[in-house]
């Protein structure tokens, strides 16, 4: 994903409300931003660390900029703008970078399914049948380890009872970790902040649910899902 203009730097101040964050540039200059993500941003960054951002380059918008990549304490990059996510996926499907989602005809978003209405992020069809593609935005790492959620998550959850439920009846369900991290080196369920969310994981994959892992390479002009890494299951019962 081009990112033109280029991400600009800054200094991050403080996050709060959960949609707002304070940064001062490198010239001094200093103002509020749109943080966009709704979960805690657990280890993505700290106080007066660098972070970059987009302009929007509307000036009727109340907030023109919006954060978009953080440092870590560890001073890893974490893109935090989960809103980027679900284009990351469809351009690395469609570039062949995800090996695993190739040989579809088409690629629909947004496309509603399942019994408790839910929206599917990405749906690919083909001559051989459905595929549909979750996409969870990962950003907490522990040590090398990327977890998710980083907060309770029953929308999480509800998500992944719709992807069993298309398992049990034969159709192709995936569940895939965009990783806007360039510390995290695994994949897991964060099973300490939503026992719920990592039991409906355990549950989905034996159903026979997917687990895709890729992480991003971030820079100033373009973030991009370059590699996947390992999905660690945690769980004795339950299998990729």
């Amino acid at each position: 994903m081009k990112l033109n203009p280029p991400l600009e730097k800054a200094t991050l101040l403080r996050r709060y409300k959960r949609f707002l964050a304070d940064v001062v540039t490198e010239k001094g200059e200093s103002f509020t931003i749109h943080c966009p993500n709704t979960g805690s941003m657990k280890n993505c960054w700290v106080e007066n660390s660098h972070c970059w951002y987009s302009d929007s380059g509307n000036p009727k918008r109340k907030y023109r900029h919006t954060l978009e990549v953080t440092t870590t304490p560890e001073g890893a990059l974490a893109g935090v703008n989960t809103g980027r996510a679900n284009a990351l996926v469809e351009e690395a499907i469609e570039t062949g970078v995800v090996v695993e989602l190739q040989g579809y005809d088409s690629l629909r978003r947004e496309v509603r399914y399942g019994a408790e209405n839910s929206r599917i992020d990405l749906l690919l069809a083909g001559d051989g049948g459905d595929c549909y593609v979750e996409v969870k935005n990962v950003t907490l790492a522990e040590g090398g380890r990327g977890l998710f959620p980083d907060a309770v998550s029953s929308r999480g959850t509800k998500h992944l009872r719709e992807l069993q439920k298309l398992a049990e009846d034969g159709v192709r369900a995936v569940l895939f970790y965009c990783v806007q991290h360039t510390g995290i080196e695994t994949v897991e369920a964060a099973r300490d902040i939503d026992p719920a969310y990592a039991a409906a994981l355990d549950g989905a994959l034996t159903a026979g649910v997917e687990v895709l892992a890729y992480r991003a390479r971030i820079d100033t002009g373009e973030i991009v899902l370059a590699e996947n890494i390992p999905f660690i299951c945690g769980a004795s019962n339950c299998r990729r």
